[in-house]
């Protein structure tokens, strides 16, 4: 009796619940005042179309994560490398149980239980697949598909919805709404020809600038004994058994094509013939095999990052998932952008590379600010953790590189169409370490080296001094307007861009971007890990605060070049740190004997 006491009073509380969010009155959580430019109004959204709905729960007790990394990351404090555990920094991101709680009831109450849901490891996000008609009612909106007028994609997104009031502590975001991001790939350069193998046009060599010789040819075709070269690491031997690790990671059904990485191998890097990777797939990502379906970014990724760092152990991490959704009302899936995905699925590994390299971002006001804060902080729990991440800067100079006032296209989205320099995402968050782009030796500033001020992240503490050096330097009122002055400035180094070959479809040709720059960096420094690692130390972790401190010094400032972009010139590159090529480019041997003498 005691039992269906408490059974019914159960069912009362739960139907009581029910009934109060229901009754509760909406208010809007989350809205824009329009699409973002190109993306056009196309069609109501199917009823029975299913939405993947990605549900965030606040971390009330991330500025305790936060405070960890600032001091694990900062060479100067105690704490420098003693780095979070799995379960330490998940303890940071983990939501109130109350918040857990009233979530769940509110979900409940459309008939959404429990063995519906799925939970991240640290249960702030909360993940349920519903119907169009479902998720309209339950965040009072209403989803249209939307095209883009350029390429033609198709998403299932709205511009404003609403929770009952009573959630709004409870709720940071719902995702697929108001985000339009497509996170593309930085590789907008493709000088696409036909390679003789072993094409040498050039001869000669050129010093670079540790003083070591480059080959002449390197300044025609980049490969990754160019790198080795110019960056001073030619001779260095990694270890495949000291516990070092890489990662690089691939979105939007980029697939390395292993032909094309073996062919690569056997004329780039003969010692690296034969050798695989592992593959971490996540929600259902590929790894497709054919020639058609090799894709160029995976590709161009895993040959620098795999060649320059072999026999360093390497991990591919693919993510299924991407914007584009079919309109045809009888494909009942469509998909969130994958970024999310990979992001909580490394959160949740207990054993993770040392670095992480990332090609893939978005202008960052096509990215709603709370979504972008949530990214930014999921990133400072890897740095707490003692990965290194590197992302590339964007290839779009400060906006869209064109420097015609009369074509740019460099407009805000908040309904005034403000001309404005277009920050990216997420290079422009702190957490990371972004990478511009060079050409040329001597080095330059690549004039596509995205660079520039976030207008959602205020300036780190770490690059102060730097970027006030720089902003001092500027004629008063240079670009006034344009961008945020008091924001979190990048790139934070650089490395070469451009005219990288690549095996592509059993064929070589030419690639660039930042697209390259990020894989290379990070090549560097999983190089520089591997010596710290192999002398008994702990990797790197979060780059920042040791390169503007100290690592500058192992860097080649680079002064000249610059970026145009939004009918502008853009930035200058100058003497110390400037928004188009940072801090400079890599000498391994210096920074390898710098990161040696912390703790």
């Amino acid at each position: 009796m005691r039992s269906l006491s408490l059974l019914l009073l159960s069912l009362v509380v739960t139907l009581a619940g029910a009934a109060s969010y229901k009754d509760s009155p909406f208010k809007v959580k989350e809205s824009i005042v329009a699409p973002p430019r190109a993306w056009v109004e196309h069609a109501p959204a199917p009823s029975n179309h299913i939405l993947e709905l990605r549900i965030a729960l606040p971390q009330p007790y991330s500025p305790l994560l936060e405070k960890h990394l600032w001091e694990v990351s900062n060479p100067s404090h105690k704490r420098y490398g003693d780095y979070l555990s799995k379960q330490e920094a998940e303890a940071f991101l983990t939501p109130h149980p109350d918040t857990i709680d009233t979530v769940s009831e509110w979900l409940a109450s459309y008939g959404i239980y429990e063995e519906h849901l799925l939970h991240s490891s640290a249960q702030d996000w909360v993940t349920a697949r519903v119907p169009v008609s479902l998720a309209e009612e339950m965040l009072d909106t209403k989803y249209h598909v939307y095209r883009h007028s350029e390429t033609g994609e198709h998403i299932v997104r709205t511009t404003s919805y609403s929770l009952p009031e009573v959630l709004h502590d409870h709720v940071q975001f719902i995702q697929p709404t108001t985000m339009f991001a497509r996170f593309k790939a930085f590789s907008s350069i493709l000088h696409w020809t036909t390679v003789p193998v072993g094409d040498a046009s050039t001869s000669g060599a050129i010093t670079g600038p540790a003083g070591n010789q480059v080959d002449a040819s390197c300044n025609q075709t980049i490969t990754p004994t160019c790198l080795l070269q110019l960056y001073n690491a030619v001779g260095y031997e990694t270890s495949a058994t000291n516990g070092n690790q890489i990662g690089i990671t691939s979105y939007l059904g980029q697939n390395v094509n292993n032909h094309d990485l073996q062919q690569f191998f056997e004329t780039y890097v003969p010692a690296a013939s034969g050798s695989n990777y592992t593959i971490i797939s996540i929600n259902d990502g590929q790894n497709n095999q054919s020639i058609a379906a090799a894709g160029l970014e995976a590709d161009l990724d895993a040959q620098y990052a795999f060649g320059l760092t072999y026999p360093t152990p390497r991990t591919l991490y693919t993510t299924a998932g991407s914007p584009p959704f079919d309109p045809d009302p009888r494909v009942p899936n469509n998909t969130n952008e994958p970024y999310s995905y990979w992001l909580e699925y490394v959160l949740s590994a207990e054993n993770l590379p040392q670095t992480i390299s990332t090609s893939y971002g978005d202008d960052e006001q096509t990215v709603p600010e709370s979504y972008a804060n949530r990214v930014c902080m999921g990133l400072a729990a890897l740095g707490a953790r003692g990965v290194s991440l590197t992302f590339s800067s964007g290839d779009y100079g400060v906006g869209d590189g064109d420097s015609n006032p009369e074509t740019q296209l460099c407009f805000s989205n908040d309904g005034l169409n403000t001309t404005m320099f277009i920050p990216t995402f997420p290079a422009s968050c702190p957490f990371v370490t972004t990478v511009g782009g060079t050409i040329y030796i001597p080095e330059t500033a690549a004039s596509f080296s995205g660079g520039g001020f976030s207008n959602y992240f205020s300036r780190p503490s770490y690059q102060d001094q730097a970027v006030s050096d720089y902003l001092s330097k500027l004629a008063p009122g240079t670009y006034e307007g344009l961008y945020n002055p008091d924001g979190r400035a990048y790139p934070d180094v650089s490395v070469q861009s451009d005219w990288f070959i690549v095996a592509y479809q059993g064929q070589f040709g030419y690639v660039g971007g930042t697209s390259a720059s990020s894989p290379t960096f990070a090549s560097i420094i999983a190089m520089v890990n591997d010596a710290r690692i192999s002398a008994g130390k702990k990797g790197l972790g979060f780059l920042n605060p040791w390169l503007y401190s100290v690592g500058y010094a192992g860097l080649n400032d680079i002064t000249t070049g610059h970026n145009p972009g939004c009918g502008t010139e853009g930035f200058n590159a100058s003497i110390g740190w400037d928004p188009v090529t940072g801090l400079g480019t890599p000498n391994f041997e210096t920074l390898k004997e710098l990161a040696l003498q912390l703790p």
